[in-house]
């Protein structure tokens, strides 16, 4: 994505217009309907200027995707409210990713798998950073997570406490987080290719069921 000042309103909003409009698509016809072609035909501007702003039509949906993660960034201080410990509320931040992200997966295989081009790890922060009411006002001890893209890397950010209580080796913490990554972009992959016929409850039931196996054998209890 060519870079946006976030003094710069004009080439804000213009971003903004191609964010929304592919977000209306998204609501209307999917994200499989959203093209370069039709933003623009939405929008009133040529495709060479959407691509002027965008690299390629991945990056744009993967910006879109994100207005429709808010109700998750919004939730997540709710789940985390009755945590007694670090243990609990990774358990809880995990509960909470499941459900919003079952509920609407191909919104979030774009956020965090899809193939957006170079540097898709500024996506997140680059979103926040020109749209900072979108983030909200989340747990301040969340937003280094909340504002990561890599998946390896916010997974790595929300299990820190639980090895700073002593919950898990340093060793036992990246074992978990890649067992946990495998349960989830599997369960993930199977319902964007309508491979199963789980509820949204059912998916996150499975899921739940394996990640608190995983962390249950390896959790020292204090």
């Amino acid at each position: 994505m060519v870079e946006v000042k976030k003094d710069d309103i004009k080439k804000i909003r213009t971003l903004r217009l191609f964010i929304d409009a592919t977000a209306q698509i998204i609501e209307d016809e999917g994200i499989e309907g959203v093209t370069i072609r039709e933003v623009a035909k939405i929008t009133g501007y040529n495709s060479a200027t959407i691509y002027n702003y965008f690299d390629n039509c991945n990056e744009l949906i993967s910006f879109a995707a994100m207005k429709f993660i808010s109700d998750y960034v919004q939730a997540m201080p709710e789940y985390i409210a009755e945590a007694n410990n670090a243990l609990e509320e990774f358990l809880a931040v995990w509960q909470c990713f499941c459900e919003y992200c079952f509920q609407d997966p191909q919104i979030y295989y774009a956020i965090f798998t899809a193939d957006i081009g170079d540097k898709p790890e500024d996506l997140i922060k680059d979103y926040y950073t020109l749209f900072p009411d979108d983030l909200g006002e989340p747990p301040k001890e969340l937003v280094p997570m909340l504002m990561e893209s890599d998946f390896s890397r916010r997974c790595e950010i929300l299990i820190k406490p639980c090895v700073e209580a002593d919950y898990f080796t340093p060793q036992q913490a990246e074992e978990i987080n890649e067992l946990i990554r495998l349960i989830y972009q599997g369960m993930l992959s199977l319902m964007i290719n309508n491979r199963i016929d789980y509820s949204t409850e059912e998916a996150v039931e499975r899921t739940m069921k394996h990640i608190r196996m995983v962390v249950n054998e390896r959790a020292k209890v204090n």
